[in-house]
C-alpha cells in the first residue's frame, strides 16, 4: 500500500536537513522563516541558548493581506530594523524547508536591504 506524505511533512523533512547544517550562535544568529497560507513569520534565534532574540510577522501590519510578497517585504524590513536596534548585523538564513522563491525570497531581500549580512 502506498502511504501518502503531505506537503507539510515533506517540508519538515527538508527543514531537518537544512537545520543539520545551519546553527545560530550569539555572534551570528539564525533567521528562521515560517510561511502559512494567511501570514508569514520570521524570527532571529540564538541556538546556543535556545532563545528568540527578535521576531516579526505579517500580523503586525494591520489591515494588510499577510499572504503576499508585499507583506513579506514589510516583515523583512521590520525584522531588519529590530535586528539593527538589537545590535545584530550578521545572520544565517534558514528558509524553513520552503523553496527560496516568492514570499521567502522577498523577505530575504528585504533583510539584506535593511542591512543584515548573510
Amino acid at each position: 500500500m502506498i502511504s501518502k506524505v503531505s506537503k507539510n511533512e515533506m517540508r519538515k523533512e527538508r527543514h531537518e536537513r537544512v537545520r543539520s547544517k545551519i546553527y545560530g550562535t550569539k555572534e551570528v544568529p539564525r533567521v528562521c522563516v515560517f510561511r502559512s497560507n494567511a501570514n508569514i513569520y520570521a524570527q532571529i534565534i540564538n541556538d546556543e541558548e535556545g532563545i528568540t532574540l527578535v521576531s516579526a510577522s505579517s500580523l503586525e501590519n494591520k489591515g494588510n493581506n499577510g499572504s503576499n510578497v508585499e507583506a513579506a517585504k514589510l516583515v523583512g524590513a521590520s525584522l531588519a530594523k529590530k535586528a539593527k536596534d538589537a545590535g545584530i548585523t550578521k545572520v544565517v538564513f534558514d528558509r524553513g524547508g520552503y523553496l527560496y522563491h516568492g514570499r521567502v525570497k522577498a523577505l530575504a531581500d528585504a533583510l539584506r536591504d535593511g542591512g543584515l549580512e548573510f
